[in-house]
């Protein structure tokens, strides 16, 4: 039997402990009429999720053209899906990458080529079964639903 639909103040909840607590994410972006979907580690800061891939890889030459992201979190029974604008980061500073680094246990900075990106959440849905599909709209225009 499937538990009881969560009210909307616990699916924000269960979000934001899911987007601050786990690291992988599968991102999907899309260009030259191709979709593209890749697993990358992230950081949450509470509002934004910062992201890294190699510069030259289709992720990265999407979201530059496009800066649209889809991003889905969690299990299929319990998922978050994120659509958010990214932007390049240009000026990583030393903290934030240092924190980044000590989340995911993955450095860009050591490697060659790599590109970081801060997605800004425009739309965030959240649900565990079919009970909790009405509903699921958590944020919409980048303002949670409260």
């Amino acid at each position: 039997m499937r538990p009881p639909p969560r009210s909307r103040a616990d699916r924000e909840r269960n979000t934001l402990a899911r987007l601050d607590g786990d690291v992988d994410a599968w991102v999907a972006t899309s260009g030259d009429g191709l979709p593209y979907l890749v697993p990358l580690s992230y950081l949450w800061d509470g509002s934004t999720l910062l992201m890294a891939t190699p510069a030259s890889s289709p992720t990265a030459r999407n979201l530059v053209a496009t800066g649209e992201v889809r991003i889905g979190l969690g299990p299929t029974r319990d998922v978050v899906m994120v659509h958010g604008t990214a932007t390049p980061v240009t000026d990583l500073d030393q903290e934030t990458g240092d924190r980044f680094a000590a989340a995911t246990g993955f450095d860009p900075r050591t490697l060659t080529g790599y590109q970081y990106f801060r997605v800004r959440p425009v739309r965030i849905q959240a649900w565990r079964e079919s009970n909790e599909i009405a509903g699921r709209d958590l944020m919409r225009d980048g303002r949670w639903l409260r």
